[in-house]
């Protein structure tokens, strides 16, 4: 019992400390970027779709995706990877419109399937409405690592500068 609460301990320690370094404040900010946006994207569809603002099935989840793409934009940028100024259209933009895109594809390809079911079976529309946005959920899940590592790549900033950052926020850690 105690072997298992220390090697507890050692990780939250290790976490901790990870969670300090240039590369988990990054991974960390990306992951609430997402969260973020995620509820602004969840929300929009259950809100157009719950409400009957927008009916279709497919309509609805492209509705609440485009919504969420230009918050997400700034907090990946910004925040996550602390790009400041204007953005690099060729360098930036448009690998992160065609993601974003791309993600939208593919939840659009959800949304088919979820319009089939809704269409086959007699649900409440309650039940449908969760499985709209469920599945919306799921694609974003699919996406998500694929754009970090994406996103990561085109929001690059100068190694010297982040090794600079790291060590200056050590520094304060430390003293």
């Amino acid at each position: 019992m105690r072997s298992r609460l220390f090697e507890m301990q050692k990780r939250i320690s290790d976490f901790r400390a990870w969670s300090t370094t240039h590369q988990g404040k990054k991974l960390i900010r990306y992951t609430f970027s997402s969260v973020i946006t995620t509820g602004v994207s969840l929300s929009a569809i259950l809100i157009v779709y719950g409400f009957h603002i927008i009916n279709g099935v497919i309509g609805a989840t492209l509705f609440g995706n485009v919504v969420a793409i230009v918050p997400s934009y700034y907090l990946n940028r910004a925040w996550a990877w602390g790009k400041r100024g204007k953005s690099h259209f060729r360098h930036e933009v448009v690998p992160y419109w065609s993601m974003a895109f791309l993600g939208i594809a593919f939840s659009l390809l959800g949304a088919a399937w979820v319009k089939h079911l809704v269409h086959t079976h007699q649900w409440g529309h309650l039940v449908d409405t969760g499985l709209v946005a469920g599945v919306n959920l799921l694609c974003f899940a699919v996406f998500w690592i694929l754009k970090m590592l994406v996103f990561n790549r085109i929001f690059h900033t100068d190694k010297l500068h982040d090794i600079d950052e790291h060590l200056v926020a050590e520094e304060h850690t430390t003293t």
